[in-house]
Parts: C-alpha cells; sequence; structure tokens
C-alpha cells in the first residue's frame, strides 16, 4: 500500500443512539487496491459505509480521503470528491428507465463528461445496453445488481465502496460479479469490498479486514488470511 492511503480511518466509532456499533476502527486502502471488508451479520460492516459516505454520524475518530478530512462532511460533499457507495440491495428506481437511473448517477459528480461515462457503462454491461429504455423494476437480480453499479460508475468514483454485492445471486452470476470487481480495479479503480463471501472476497482482493462486534479482529494481505487458522475455523468452518 502507498505510504499516503487514498482512504484513511483512526479510532472510529459509531453507532445508532446509545448503542455503539463501530468500536474504534482503524482501516486504510491505497490508490488502486482492493480492500476486502468482511465479518458476520451485525460486525458493523455497514455502519462503516455508512460513516464513510456520510449518512451516518460518527461519535469519535478521523476519517481522511485523498489527504483531507471529511469526517462529518454532507454525503453530497463526499460524493463530489469522489468516495462512491452501492449500497446493499440494489436500490435502483423501479420506476425510471435504466438509462435514467444511470443519468442519475452523474447528477453530483461526472455531469460534463456524461456522454462518455454513459458509453463507458454500457460497453462494460452490454446487457444494460440492451435494456436501457427498460424500466429498472423488470430487470433480473443480476441485471439490477450491474445497474446499481453502473450507476456508481457514472459519478467518476475514485474509490467505489459495494455493499454486498453478490447477495441474492445465484453461484453463475456471483462469479461474474467478482469478475467484473478484478476488472474495474485492474483499470486503475480503488475498491472496498464489503462482502460475507469470504472466500471470493480473499481471492481478487489485495488486503482485509474482519470485523467483529465492531472491531477489527483481523487484518492483512488477503493471501495471508486466507491460510489464517482463526479465520479458517470462524468464516469458513474448517
Amino acid at each position: 500500500m502507498p505510504e499516503a492511503p487514498l482512504l484513511e480511518v483512526a479510532g472510529l466509532r459509531a453507532g445508532y443512539g446509545a448503542i455503539e456499533v463501530l468500536r474504534g476502527i482503524d482501516v486504510a486502502v491505497g490508490a488502486g487496491e482492493i480492500v476486502a471488508i468482511l465479518g458476520s451479520n451485525g460486525a458493523g460492516k455497514s455502519t462503516l459505509n455508512n460513516v464513510l459516505s456520510g449518512l451516518l454520524p460518527l461519535a469519535a475518530g478521523s476519517i481522511r480521503f485523498d489527504g483531507r478530512d471529511i469526517a462529518g462532511a454532507r454525503s453530497e460533499t463526499i460524493v463530489a470528491a469522489g468516495l462512491v457507495q452501492v449500497p446493499e440491495g440494489r436500490r435502483v428506481f423501479p420506476n425510471l428507465s435504466v438509462l435514467d437511473n444511470l443519468i442519475l448517477g452523474s447528477y453530483r459528480r461526472g455531469r460534463a463528461r456524461r456522454a462518455q461515462g454513459l458509453e463507458r457503462v454500457f460497453a462494460t454491461f452490454p446487457r444494460l445496453a440492451e435494456r436501457r429504455e427498460q424500466r429498472a423494476g423488470t430487470l433480473s437480480g443480476g441485471e439490477q445488481q450491474m445497474l446499481a453499479i453502473g450507476r456508481g460508475l457514472m459519478a467518476e468514483p475514485r474509490l467505489l465502496i459495494l455493499d454486498e454485492p453478490s447477495l441474492g445471486l445465484s453461484p453463475l452470476l456471483v462469479e461474474e460479479m467478482f469478475t467484473l470487481i478484478r476488472r474495474l480495479n485492474t483499470d486503475g479503480l480503488a475498491v472496498v469490498l464489503v462482502e460475507q463471501n469470504v472466500v471470493q472476497s480473499l481471492v481478487i482482493a489485495h488486503r482485509a479486514y474482519v470485523l467483529e462486534n465492531g472491531r477489527v479482529a483481523l487484518s492483512g494481505p488477503a493471501a495471508s488470511l486466507r491460510a489464517d487458522p482463526a479465520l479458517r475455523r470462524s468464516y469458513l468452518g474448517m
């Protein structure tokens, strides 16, 4: 990882009301990295995403993106800086067309190069090009996930947070999704991959953090974590 991380989180604490979910999280992401955030349900993964995206306030700690302090910044300011989240559950606008969903992705960032953005997304996802006038709610689950990622790409992210991109997909589509993430990264995009699919995530990630009860239980190079006995016992049942 480069000496100056693209994203650096230190001592992050956050939660909901009196309930503390994150209890001092330290995470860093370098330019051009895939960093996996792993853990079971309730470990704090989505809470971390929402704090990073400005959707949930932090109680303590610091967040720096590209050298700038973004702790407490509004979500639109964070998107404008190039930190973009594709949320869990796709959350497309079902009554709008594929094209209109994509255009909305460039509302805050990427508007000046919208035509080039659409060209890139349609080259990445030919199925979306075929269905550009189709209502998003009539797409299959896999196609809606493509649309959600495509909408994120329209904002020209410098760092893309993918929250459970394989959730609810068939095994074949899961393979396609992880292949796609690797390809986006090969093109230079930094990715935070938040997943319960530990095995696939550790195959494509450069580094990983394993959250447990709101803390980082394990961290390090993905290849090392794949061989870690504690991880294999806890998450792989081996």
